[in-house]
């Protein structure tokens, strides 16, 4: 599974920063590490709707607030978490 995130400018300014953390920690806590390849990118061209993070290249939009409940509902449900 490969999970991406946006640290381009415009996500940068919205928290790209505090999902990545947020997303490294649960991938830790979960022991995914070798089930997640999780990288950073620039500017994914979704500027307009939030940090753009990608999914196995399914696009998707997430604030720090919702970084954590996007990882449960969306990773490890396709994991069988």
């Amino acid at each position: 599974m490969t999970l991406t995130i946006c640290i381009g400018s415009s996500c940068h300014l919205k928290g790209s920063k505090q999902v990545a953390k947020t997303f490294e920690r649960l991938i830790s806590e979960h022991n995914l590490k070798d089930q997640i390849n999780f990288y950073a990118t620039f500017c994914m061209g979704n500027c307009q709707n939030g940090i753009s993070t990608s999914l196995d290249g399914v696009v998707y939009s997430v604030t720090p607030e919702t970084a954590e409940a996007f990882f449960e509902k969306e990773v490890l449900s396709r994991i069988g978490k």
